[in-house]
């Protein structure tokens, strides 16, 4: 077992003030492959210093300068391509093909296309007798999720960097390796002491005190709804600045004019890919009620093609989902769909047959 038991705090691997650790499950297999130090109060108040005091140096870089360290970022990412997939199939079961194509390629996305618009950005500009500035906002708190961990990592953190703010980041303490990874390539790449600062943990312990903290001067969080109300009011005294993404399940919407076995088909695919866990999976899938039964065939023929299996697998198109809880939640749902009248086509209860 890998073990994790240092945070990043201003430029260096430091130790949890109060040790304690937390098991970091393999979804494939249920065993704990990895370990990692759950952070509190103390250790995010320690973080939110470092970035502090970095902010006075960090805001006042050039643009060219920016331009430079993201370039150096965006070339350690790419050094360190397959550790990021490797870690994302383990931790959070997407099969290794989805880690490689689309998981780990939006963080070459990400810092990509950031550079390309910050060349292009003014961070000044006259309108008539009118001088704007923009200015970066000061200490930012990231509370990032599990199911699309390196994707909503580095779509905070690169326009934070490119923007000249410094930063704490609470990754999911669900799929935390990949968010260590990431530090280790902004090490690596050079970027100053106490600018980017990681604390592992979990919600009460540190998005809470993160989100409170009167040294941040704004919060970006995206999860769910139930945590994002408690991010808001956490924020809510200090009145710093709060961003949220808060996911939920798309309708997939089929008219009469479509082509029927073509729209059913990718939203079956759409879903299955990461294992229903995207925020945009359309996972309701409305058709004119005469093609009701038509749908519900090509949907049953197609789910039928998803090869569920072990994510490093070459033939499997879906993974596990993330967790035990996870799986009871759907199983639960199913149950109460079937007891409400739903028609069940095909899967159902229970572990799919190695």
């Amino acid at each position: 077992m890998k073990e994790y038991l240092r945070f990043y705090i201003d430029g260096a691997w430091v130790d949890p003030v109060s040790p304690k650790t937390l098991d970091v499950i393999n979804p494939a297999n249920e065993e704990a492959f990895a370990r990692i130090s759950l952070g509190s109060a103390a250790d995010v108040d320690k973080a939110v210093k470092a970035a502090q005091a970095a902010f006075e140096s960090f805001s006042r870089t050039t643009k060219a300068e920016r331009i430079d360290l993201l370039q150096s970022i965006l070339g350690v990412y790419q050094k360190r391509y397959a550790d990021f997939v490797e870690a994302i199939s383990t931790e959070m079961g997407a099969p290794q093909s989805l880690s490689q194509a689309a998981q780990a390629a939006t963080g070459v996305a990400h810092l990509a296309k950031l550079i390309e618009v910050l060349q292009g950005f003014e961070f000044q500009e006259v309108r008539g007798t009118t001088a704007i500035s923009k200015e970066p906002v000061g200490v930012c708190g990231f509370i990032t999720p599990w199911n699309w961990p390196i994707n909503q990592i580095v779509c905070k953190v690169a326009p934070a960097l490119a923007a000249g703010c410094t930063m704490v980041l609470k990754p999911s303490e669900i799929a935390p390796v990949n968010g260590l990874l990431f530090a280790e390539v902004l090490h690596e790449a050079g970027v100053p002491k106490g600018v980017f600062n990681l604390v592992n943990g979990d919600g009460p312990g540190v998005g809470q005190p993160l989100s409170s903290h009167p040294g941040v001067d704004m919060v970006s969080f995206t999860g769910s709804t139930r945590a994002g109300v408690l991010v808001a009011k956490a924020a809510a005294d200090t009145v710093k600045r709060v961003h949220q993404e808060l996911g939920g399940k798309s309708a997939n919407i089929i008219l009469d004019d479509a082509d029927l076995k073509k729209a059913v088909v990718g939203g079956v695919r759409g879903v299955m890919g990461n294992s229903g866990q995207s925020c945009n999976a359309p996972t309701r899938m409305f058709v004119p009620a005469a093609k009701h039964d038509e749908a519900a065939a090509i949907a049953k023929a197609a789910a039928e093609q998803v090869k569920v299996g072990d994510p490093f697998a070459a033939d499997t198109t879906m993974g596990p989902v993330v967790s035990d809880v996870h799986f009871k939640k759907i199983q639960g749902l199913i149950a109460k769909g079937i007891e409400e009248g739903a028609t069940l086509v095909t899967g159902g209860l229970g572990l799919p047959e190695a």
